[in-house]
């Protein structure tokens, strides 16, 4: 049985989660209490020295400790339904979104919260080397959240989604980067009718209660 290493009330593993229930991946799921610093501490270390989450255990034993990692396996094992494309061009154009909605949405909301909030200080990057905060950071990446709203209510004009003419991983970071960006006080309003539209219309889907 796959293994997944998850925090409920963080953004990085529930892109995992949302990934494995729309490939309808049974798996079991093992509780990393990030607020304690369980992450930290040596029983994790051992599992995962990257001391992240989320992490996946595969059924041979492999251990894979990022979202990329994570979703090119499940998509090479369970290739059915397709989420990171199936012709060349797909697949491009879904590895070039994806990557902006994790650079442009969940590592600029990172950049906000990590070099702002007293919980984290030294703390500014995640792993397991402490780095200081940068208050600049913090400023800068409330102004590049901003953008990214701007950028993907563009994009979404006349699009039911992120990446070419189905769902696929693109949305799903891009979902996770929209609902997170609350941790820094910003959502989407009344100037991003389109992203609000496809936020609405991705509730649909069962697996965005995760």
């Amino acid at each position: 049985m796959i293994t997944l290493y998850d925090c409920a009330s963080a953004p990085s593993p529930r892109r995992a989660r949302i990934f494995l229930a729309e490939k309808g991946v049974p798996h079991d799921t093992i509780a990393v209490d990030l607020r304690t610093g369980e992450q930290l501490g040596e029983a994790y270390r051992q599992i995962n020295p990257q001391c992240t989450v989320p992490a996946l255990r595969t059924d041979e034993g492999l251990l894979l400790a990022d979202n990329a990692g994570i979703a090119a396996y499940l998509e090479a094992r369970y290739p059915e339904p397709p989420l990171l494309g199936t012709t060349p061009e797909e697949k491009a154009e879904i590895a070039s979104w994806n990557w902006r909605m994790e650079f442009e949405g969940l590592l600029a909301i990172a950049e906000a919260l990590r070099n702002s909030a007293p919980a984290m200080a030294n703390r500014a990057l995640p792993g397991a080397v402490n780095y200081p905060q940068i208050p600049a950071l913090a400023e800068r990446g409330l102004a590049r959240v901003d953008q990214f709203f701007d950028t993907l209510n563009a994009r979404l004009a006349g699009r039911d989604f992120v990446a070419t003419e189905r769902f696929s991983v693109a949305d799903i970071t891009a979902v996770v980067a929209v609902d997170f960006a609350r941790i820094v006080k910003r959502k989407p309003g009344e100037q991003h009718p389109h992203l609000l539209r496809w936020r609405a219309a991705m509730a649909e889907r069962p697996s965005m209660a995760l």
